[in-house]
């Protein structure tokens, strides 16, 4: 056992361990003490944190997704790139931001499969942040002329849905093909038309 923690136990710094965690043991085998022991604190002191193992993994995947949302809020929040090329670009860094978390650390990304089954709530609060981004990007591009959309929200929302092969974890398999590229290209080209004024 590690010795007693030297540094504070906070709520970031257990997160990062039961990630560690469940790299190792994977989501069915690593438990609330196994985190415990790789702090050298007692289970006690992670659930002063979270106060169950399911609040535990609903955070560690909440956390997970949420690098994605950060990154692709600076393309979002962008000023000066136009709309249809803002759009272009967030779809491109949602792609390889996803795909990158598959293959560069493809058990990290198993596991997180499973909780993401797990965690219903945290999906539709992260999904409904990235269909708000596409609303500003393509509102942003409805009042600047470039773009036409009647309806922002519900031409967001089928932007995210007619490029899920290229970010819904289902398909990861696909992301290995040697054609994803092109396929992920003339989709977002024939989606983009479709919205240009």
């Amino acid at each position: 056992m590690p010795p007693a923690a030297a540094e504070p136990l906070t709520p970031e710094r257990i997160l990062e361990t039961t990630e560690e965690v469940l790299r190792r043991f994977g989501p069915t085998k690593a438990t609330v003490v196994d985190v415990a022991r790789a702090l050298g604190v007692s289970h006690g002191s992670v659930y002063r944190h979270f106060p169950s193992k399911a609040a535990l993994r609903e955070a560690v995947t909440d956390r997970w997704l949420a690098k994605s949302v950060v990154m692709l809020e600076e393309i979002a929040s962008a000023p000066a790139e136009p709309a249809p090329s803002k759009l272009e670009s967030w779809l491109e860094a949602l792609f390889e931001a996803k795909r990158h978390k598959a293959g560069d650390d493809p058990e990290l990304f198993a596991t997180y499969i499973v909780l993401l089954g797990e965690s219903s709530g945290v999906v539709e609060h992260h999904i409904t942040e990235l269909i708000e981004q596409l609303s500003r990007i393509i509102g942003e591009g409805v009042a600047a002329g470039s773009l036409t959309a009647p309806d922002v929200a519900a031409a967001a929302r089928a932007v995210f849905d007619a490029t899920g092969r290229f970010h819904d974890p289902q398909y990861a398999a696909d992301w290995l093909e040697p054609t994803i590229t092109a396929e992920f290209e003339a989709v977002t080209a024939l989606v983009i038309r479709g919205l240009r004024a």
